[in-house]
């Protein structure tokens, strides 16, 4: 019985499992996107954004705690000195998982898995948020409906009428 057991296996053993997710997670700090099953990205999120969380604190202890997870010196380097000045002001949620369909070969789903920060398609739009604002989704639409049933006949006033004229064309 698995009671309480919430770990993907991925059809793999511990071993194979663990080498499997530290090198999706090394190609996904180096190329920050990657495209891979749905069950596999659903499993890296798991494992890579507490990776992450360490990397805002820059001190060799955490560079050699991710270091025992990743095994890779490249990677390491590139999360602590580009990732994490980039996510520095995020509390978490460091990955987007985009479903792609499934794949021709053996039907299985597959998936965009990347970094939320380095995408600059989502990111153009947005503007900075003040350090004091916060945003709060209670009673917000009666007050605008408010407004602006009280701006509309204001502004119907002010426009000056203006006469149609027809204008006969020769011909």
């Amino acid at each position: 019985m698995r009671h309480g057991d919430k770990i993907n296996n991925l059809g793999r053993k511990k071993a194979h499992r663990d080498a499997l997710l530290a090198n999706l997670a090394c190609n996904l700090i180096e190329h920050k996107r990657i495209v891979t099953t749905l069950a596999k990205a659903k499993a890296l999120r798991i494992y890579v954004e507490p990776l992450i969380t360490k990397s805002k604190k820059n001190e060799t202890h955490q560079r050699r705690v991710v270091f025992s997870y990743l095994k890779d010196k490249e990677a390491v380097k590139e999360l602590f000195d580009v990732i994490s000045a980039k996510i520095a002001g995020r509390p978490g949620g460091y990955t987007r998982i985009i479903k792609l369909g499934t794949r021709v070969g053996d039907n299985a789903e597959t998936a965009l898995i990347e970094l939320v920060d380095f995408n600059e398609i989502y990111g153009k739009g947005k503007t900075e948020k003040k350090e004091g604002a916060k945003r709060t989704r209670r009673a917000g639409g009666a007050k605008k409906k408010a407004e602006a049933t009280e701006v509309a006949p204001a502004a119907e006033a002010t426009t000056p009428e203006t006469p149609e004229t027809t204008e006969q064309q020769p011909g």
